[in-house]
């Protein structure tokens, strides 16, 4: 299954998708949009681009595991995501995602604009990778 992954920001917005035998997740690129239902067409189109199945969008839980302002936004926006898509759409726990990409940023000696500009594909990348892991580990 072709499974789309998003790191939902109110300014850049990371895009992952990966293969049919949800082997490797991949960047496909960063959304740098404020107006959510203009992020959310251009998402549907790269959905359709793709030929996404399912939309996995990273829930920004906190530390101890309640959920925040940021958590309600992102889930109103996988809601809206999947009224206007029509494609099932599931929330992933995406805390330290984008630390961990930082991090993975740091070992690669990514810095300055070129680092901001591929921090949130590599979060999305993390989600989406994370998801395809989960399912994995439920068939078995």
């Amino acid at each position: 299954m072709i499974i789309m992954a998003i790191d939902y920001g109110d300014v850049r917005t990371g895009i992952a998708v990966c293969d049919k035998m949800e082997m490797l997740a991949s960047p496909v690129c960063i959304i740098e949009q404020r107006n959510s239902e203009l992020l959310i067409e251009k998402i549907c189109s790269l959905a359709v681009e793709h030929k996404a199945e399912l939309i996995v969008v990273g829930l920004p839980k906190n530390m101890d595991s309640s959920e925040g302002e940021r958590a309600q936004k992102c889930k109103a926006f996988a809601d809206a995501l999947f009224e206007k898509s029509g494609i099932e759409t599931v929330m992933r726990d995406e805390r330290l995602s984008t630390v961990v990409a930082h991090n993975i940023l740091n070992t690669t000696n990514t810095r300055g604009k070129k680092r901001k500009a591929v921090v949130d594909q590599v979060a999305a990348v993390m989600i989406l990778q994370d998801y395809i892991d989960f399912r994995k580990n439920q068939k078995k």
